[in-house]
């Protein structure tokens, strides 16, 4: 399975939830993440960098800006926000079939489908929404098997 994870910048959530799932996911799925609004090439926030560190995953990364080939690449894409999946299907209705928040692909009748984005927080605040994606990538990870 091929899954693309997008949030805005593509240095906090994306980031973040891409480490984790490529720790955490079975060796034969595929991740990458990107955002809406990323500028290509930079780093992940330094918080991002010390929640992952601190949970043992490698903290390597540079910010994508989604593409056309990210969305054709994708089997699935988790976003973190609906209106990141808003913008994204503007531009590109193609994926609107395979694209979910990622709240929404656990619980499709949750009203609540956003994670909040940590982006200039504390390293509790990093933590918080670190939490949050491990939960929800956990039982989605379960779903899928």
């Amino acid at each position: 399975m091929k899954v693309l994870i997008v949030c805005t910048g593509n240095t906090c959530r994306s980031p973040m939830a891409a480490a984790y799932l490529k720790h955490h996911g079975p060796n034969h799925w595929e991740v990458r993440s990107a955002g809406v609004y990323a500028m290509d090439g930079a780093a992940a926030s330094t918080n991002a960098k010390k929640v992952l560190e601190k949970n043992q995953i490698d903290s390597e990364h540079a910010s994508t800006s989604l593409s056309i080939a990210d969305i054709k690449w994708a089997d699935i894409i988790l976003t973190m926000t609906e209106s990141h999946k808003h913008a994204i299907a503007a531009v590109y209705p193609q994926a609107l079939e395979k694209m979910f928040t990622l709240k929404e692909s656990v619980n499709p009748e949750s009203s609540d489908r956003d994670i909040v984005d940590p982006f200039g927080g504390s390293l509790e605040v990093y933590e918080q929404a670190y939490n949050e994606i491990a939960d929800y990538l956990e039982k989605w990870m379960q779903k899928q098997r």
